[in-house]
């Protein structure tokens, strides 16, 4: 469980979409407002019982995504460790080849490489048996 004061409730709250559900995009930006790590945001939902949406690498959720990006995909999978990439170098790879997350997402959702290690702490790989979403 993580400790939250009124303050830090009340921003959380105020950051949830119309279904009561937090983007996980919206997620790095109340984790900052709230004074938390990233990580701890999956905790949270679960502790005041609402959900995180929209991985914006394809994991879960509803968002739209294009066609896969060869180049993309290949600069991907030269960081992935047997098709395995950890959320923090996608997005990272993003910010550092200036390539909107969105385009990283479509390619990742339309490959073979799976992403682990959730920043905001939704999913992580169990050993043998896939993901495990924390928020569901």
């Amino acid at each position: 469980m993580v400790k939250l004061d009124s303050i830090q409730t009340d921003l959380v709250l105020t950051n949830l979409d119309e279904n009561g559900a937090l983007s996980c995009l919206k997620a790095f930006r109340v984790a900052k407002l709230i004074g938390k790590e990233p990580k701890e945001i999956a905790q949270i939902a679960k502790d005041m019982n609402f959900k995180i949406t929209n991985c914006e690498l394809g994991v879960f959720g509803d968002l739209k995504f294009t066609d896969m990006n060869d180049d993309i995909y290949d600069m991907l999978k030269s960081n992935s460790n047997n098709s395995k990439i950890e959320c923090q170098v996608a997005w990272k790879i993003a910010q550092e080849k200036n390539h909107s997350i969105n385009k990283i997402g479509s390619t990742l959702k339309k490959s073979d490489l799976k992403v682990t290690k959730c920043q905001i702490g939704c999913f992580q790989e169990e050993e043998n048996h896939g993901f495990v979403i924390a928020t569901d």
